[in-house]
C-alpha cells in the first residue's frame, strides 16, 4: 500500500510539474496504527520521510480490545507492556533508516507515559492543546537520565498496574505528583 501511495504521489506531482505548476515534493509518511505496521517499521521507515505512531488505534488493534466496549474497555491499556515493546520497535525502526517518529494520541498527552516516550527516543509528541501545560511541566523538569532509567525499569516489567504504580512514585519522587491527582491540571 505504501509503494502504491507513493507511486501516485509522485505520478501526481510529475503530472503537475509538467502542467508548469511550482511546487515543492510533498513529505510522506507512515500513520502506525496496527501491529503489522509496527513490526514493519524500519522497512516502512525507508520509504518515506518520517512515521507517526497512532497511540490509540495501536493500543486497542495491538491489545485486541475495543476501548469503546464496556466489557472489555478496562484491558485497554497504552502502558501495556506489550505496547511499550511494540512502541520501541517503532522507534528502532524508524531511527534506523533515518527518519523522525512521532507520536500522538492519548499516551502523548498522558504525563506518566510521556516519560516514557521522551526517554524512548520520539522525535514529537503531538497532542491537544489542553495538555501542553503538564506535559511541557514533565518534558522541563524530569531528567532524561532519569527517564531512561526508569524506561529499562518498567520493560523489565510484566503487567501494565505494575508500570503505572513505577510511574507515579516516579513523578512523586521528583514533586510533579500534583500532575496526576485528582483535581489538578
Amino acid at each position: 500500500e505504501v509503494d502504491e501511495a507513493l507511486y501516485l504521489i509522485e505520478q501526481a506531482y510529475e503530472e503537475l510539474l509538467e502542467e508548469g505548476s511550482d511546487i515543492n515534493h510533498p513529505l510522506v509518511g507512515v500513520m502506525i496504527e496496527v501491529p503489522s505496521a509496527a513490526f514493519l517499521a524500519k522497512e516502512l521507515a525507508k520509504r518515506v520521510n518520517f512515521l507517526s505512531v497512532g497511540s490509540n488505534d495501536l493500543t486497542q488493534y495491538l491489545l485486541a480490545v475495543d476501548r469503546n466496549n464496556g466489557r472489555v474497555a478496562e484491558l485497554y491499556n497504552s502502558l501495556h507492556p506489550a505496547m511499550l515493546r511494540t512502541l520501541m520497535k517503532v522507534i528502532e525502526g524508524g531511527h534506523a533508516a533515518g527518519v523522525e517518529v512521532s507520536i500522538c494520541g492519548e499516551m502523548a498527552s498522558d504525563p506518566l507515559a510521556v516519560i516514557l516516550l521522551l526517554a524512548m527516543g520520539f522525535d514529537t509528541l503531538s497532542m491537544n492543546s489542553a495538555s501542553l501545560p503538564r506535559v511541557k511541566w514533565v518534558v522541563r523538569n524530569f531528567a532524561m537520565t532519569h527517564a531512561r532509567k526508569i524506561l529499562n525499569e518498567v520493560l523489565e516489567m510484566e503487567h501494565a498496574a505494575q508500570i503505572l504504580i513505577h510511574l507515579r512514585a516516579a513523578l512523586e519522587e521528583v514533586g510533579l505528583g500534583g500532575l496526576i491527582r485528582a483535581g489538578k491540571s
